[in-house]
């Protein structure tokens, strides 16, 4: 009940084998993504932190450590530099035949 989120006990007699391990599996993959939520957290702690030999910061500001809309437009494929994802390269060409190469949605 404690890992499924379930509360209702005639749902959960209700249940079958095959659907307990499919909630099982979904809740340790949860589990499995906080984890790594949480390491990136300490890795971009540390990141932020770096500093060069000579003791300035790597970062001076934090768009220099991570560029939201740079990001945010690789994703609706804007970027050019979209590499060999098809779907991205897709986007990107039907998004030109309209005319929104300007990064417009």
């Amino acid at each position: 009940m404690r890992f499924l989120n379930l509360h209702d006990i005639p749902d959960i007699e209700r249940m079958t084998l095959h659907e307990y391990s499919l909630r099982m599996a979904a809740s340790r993959l949860r589990r499995l993504d906080r984890q790594y939520e949480i390491h990136l957290q300490a890795w971009a702690n540390q990141q932020a932190k770096a500093t060069k030999k000579n003791g300035k910061p790597i970062y001076v500001t934090f768009k220099e450590f991570f560029d939201y809309e740079g990001e945010e437009k690789k994703i609706f494929g804007f970027n050019e530099n979209i590499g060999d994802d098809p779907l991205a390269r897709m986007v990107a060409k039907a998004n030109r035949k309209r005319g929104r190469e300007d990064g417009e949605l």
